[in-house]
């Protein structure tokens, strides 16, 4: 599939509209399975609670792939992303009810670059916590 979003149509601070992805412990366990990741501060609150934490909390990972996850939503292929970096600031914490927590992610066109690539600069929030810092990709676009 190649990129829908085209190059000559980006600007240089151009805003991506914010994205809201929903977290339940569901979602925890069934990336565990996927990951290999089975540590119990990411599905048993009992254990998260005895270890300092306040509840479970999201794999750092699982976070990070939600503004991969922007990412190719925005560009519309996912091969588009060719470089992804983030440092993980914040936990995500999620409770044991029908709302869990959301992710919002949005970012910025921060750069163009040559060969139809541009740098996206990301920010992903849980409540009013930054989770993810200096979240940056590069994205080649058609």
């Amino acid at each position: 599939m190649a990129a829908t979003v085209k190059y000559d149509e980006v600007e240089v601070g151009q805003e991506l509209p914010a994205t809201d992805y929903q977290v339940r412990r569901l979602n925890l366990v069934m990336y565990a399975g996927a990951s290999g990741d089975f540590n119990q501060i990411h599905w048993n609150e009992r254990f998260a609670k005895t270890v300092g934490l306040p509840d479970v909390i999201a794999h750092g990972m699982f976070t990070m792939a939600q503004g991969g996850r922007f990412l190719t939503d925005w560009v519309g292929d996912p091969a588009a992303v060719i470089d992804y970096g983030v440092r993980f600031s914040s936990m995500v914490i999620v409770p044991d009810d029908d709302q869990g927590a959301t992710i919002t992610v949005s970012g910025v066109v921060e750069e163009k670059l040559e060969d139809k690539k541009v740098v996206v600069g990301l920010t992903a929030k849980s409540g009013d916590a930054r989770v993810l810092s200096k979240a940056r990709a590069v994205v080649q676009l058609s």
